[in-house]
């Protein structure tokens, strides 16, 4: 707060809001700020620092955000109770606060009357001494309740740890049910003569609720049975605020929703209950997008599609997806795919979500030609947030020709897929882990084996500070039953690339067969893959990556020593945008006969993985 001399607590008794807001920054160019923490604690001086307006002022490099004087004595009189607040959070009650402009105290100016140049503003801050809690009290707490570690008697008294025991104290008693519960009274204290605190936090637990009548707001297209359908929310039950985070998880999902906000009525309901209300903005319920991606060995990829959202005013979604590959690729030909995908979430249960699909493509690789035509019914079952497992049957037909034959077959699929994702962001993760794991087993129709294939993807995300992430990738492959030579083409497995080892060409690693005289390569019946990157942000927008990767194809179902293999190293730049970083990877063979003999280049959107 602003005063006429050089600011100094000296009440006895301190009212500390246990809700407060953080600071918003505003960033210009300004004249020299110099801020001065007597001490030694670096960590308040790094508060104090980060908690000056005045100071944040002089850290934008554009020359056009210049702020004019009065901007400056603003800041500087708002600084007077922002450096306060973080005297508090840090545990420091009986500081002085000085900040003059150019030697005039910024208290004594008033905001209309500033200078019309300002050469220096300097803050000089005596934090006193570190204050400990003395008592550090909060109740009645529900069972099983935990509290910050530090909020205990003889622990430094940052203000920060009476806010979080309040609001921990409140979050347990909600996750057993008490949705009102709150805060009842507060009293803290200072005694500046012993350099202590006492805090005594009363909570008002309230009545234990169940969830009350839902109201849906906002749904104009989308019919309000099926949002009830797939919201699955849960009348009746204990009140939880987890599963009013499922549910808006269920919604948001659909993709037939912008935002979905969840409000909880401040008065309790007839009976204990909490009323709740469900305010849904609706997507646009069409959308339509693109990709591309180019490899200086494997040619350009394009890929589109078109969506319809709300199919059947119950947030069904169609898609219909279109891709060409391989254009001027060095092996083969152009590849191409049309297909089709119905999806309806809520499917008998509001944790299911059927799928419906068909798709026609053309392979044409330097070893094989393959037409085919897939299609599938699927049902995914969302255990958790971040668990799924789908599973069904599919049909299979194909007519594939190679150096020695040309044959037709056709198979009955039965997928089952699990997919558990715990990365803090799909498109960028910095953090958290990714397990995806293939299993289908395929009945062989028209003279063809039966089998089982198996894929399976794990990915580590590590970050290092704000600017440093290392990401890991391991990749296993399988095919079970039926002899290499009469596997389908599609299900072997093949190395080099993106996907796989980049700096090595496209499909460059295979396995050399020899049949009725004639010589040629077919994909493996096993893979092993890893990928190293490490990631390092240059900039908020751009990023450098180094990479390594390397991978092992077998003829057998299993690996085997002395199975071939190879890896490719390189650089790559990243440029983040809001739909995904722009990735421009450069690689070469890191080990064999090619070892640095060779450069290839890979551009598209989206992380390697």
């Amino acid at each position: 707060m602003p005063v006429n001399r050089p600011f100094r607590l000296s009440t006895s008794v301190l009212a500390l809001s246990l809700l407060a807001a953080p600071f918003a920054l505003t960033m210009a160019v300004a004249q020299q700020v110099d801020v001065t923490v007597a001490g030694e604690d670096e960590g308040l001086t790094n508060a104090v620092r980060g908690a000056s307006l005045s100071l944040s002022l002089t850290q934008d490099d554009d020359p056009e955000a210049a702020s004019a004087p009065q901007d400056y004595v603003a800041a500087a009189r708002a600084d007077y109770r922002r450096i306060l607040t973080a005297l508090y959070a840090q545990g420091y009650y009986g500081g002085s606060i000085s900040i003059r402009v150019d030697g005039r105290e910024a208290s004594t100016i008033a905001p209309l009357d500033a200078p019309r140049q300002i050469n220096t503003i300097a803050i000089d801050v005596t934090p006193g001494p570190l204050f400990r809690f003395g008592q550090a009290a909060i109740g009645p707490l529900a069972e099983g309740t935990e509290l910050p570690t530090g909020f205990a008697a003889g622990e430094p008294a940052r203000s920060g740890l009476v806010r979080d025991a309040a609001g921990r104290a409140q979050t347990a008693w909600r996750e057993a049910g008490h949705a009102r519960a709150g805060v009842a009274g507060q009293q803290i204290t200072a005694i500046h003569d012993q350099s202590r605190l006492d805090a005594s936090v009363t909570m008002r637990p309230g009545p234990r609720l169940t969830f009350g009548n839902l109201t849906v707001a906002g749904n104009n297209r989308v019919r309000t049975d099926r949002i009830l359908r797939i919201a699955g929310y849960p009348e009746g039950a204990v009140f939880s605020p987890d599963e009013l985070d499922r549910v808006a998880t269920r919604l948001r999902r659909t993709g037939a929703f912008q935002s979905v906000s969840i409000t909880e009525a401040e008065q309790i309901g007839p009976g204990d209950t909490q009323p709740i209300t469900l305010t849904l903005n609706e997507a646009p319920p069409r959308r339509l997008g693109f990709g591309a991606e180019i490899s200086s060995d494997d040619g350009l990829a394009l890929s589109t599609y078109w969506m319809h959202r709300n199919l059947l005013k119950g947030a069904e979604n169609l898609r219909f997806d279109a891709g060409i590959s391989g254009i001027n690729g060095s092996d083969g030909g152009p590849d191409y795919n049309l297909g089709v995908t119905f999806r309806r979430p809520g499917f008998f249960n509001h944790n299911n979500e059927l799928t419906l699909n068909a798709e026609i493509k053309r392979e044409d690789e330097a070893e094989y030609l393959l037409d085919q035509f897939t299609t599938s019914a699927l049902v995914t079952r969302y255990i958790f947030d971040n668990l799924s497992v789908t599973g069904g049957i599919g049909y299979l037909t194909a007519r594939e020709e190679n150096a020695f034959e040309t044959r037709r077959y056709s198979l009955i699929t039965l997928p089952i897929t699990g997919t558990l994702d715990n990365r803090d962001n799909a498109l960028n993760a910095r953090s958290g882990w990714y397990l995806n794991l293939d299993i289908t087993p395929f009945v062989g129709l028209d003279d063809i084996d039966s089998g089982v294939r198996v894929y399976g993807d794990a990915r580590y995300y590590h970050g290092f500070g704000d600017r440093f992430t290392v990401a890991a990738r391991g990749q296993f492959g399988s095919v079970v039953g039926p002899d290499l030579l009469d596997t389908p083409a599609d299900f072997l497995f093949w190395s080099g690339g993106g996907g796989t080892v980049r700096g090595q060409s496209y499909r460059s690693l295979g396995i050399p067969v020899s049949r009725g005289g004639v010589d040629y390569e077919v994909g493996g019946a096993s893979f092993v893959g890893a990928q190293l990157e490490a990631r390092f942000d240059m900039t908020d927008s751009l990023s450098l990556v180094g990479f390594y990767d390397a991978a092992m194809i077998g003829a057998d179902a299993l690996p085997e020593d002395g199975d071939p293999w190879h890896a490719g190293t390189g650089i790559g730049i990243r440029y983040n945008t809001p739909i995904g970083p722009i990735r421009l990877d450069v690689g070469t063979p890191a080990n064999g006969d090619d070892f640095a003999k060779s450069v290839q280049v890979y551009i598209g959107i989206g992380q390697a993985f």
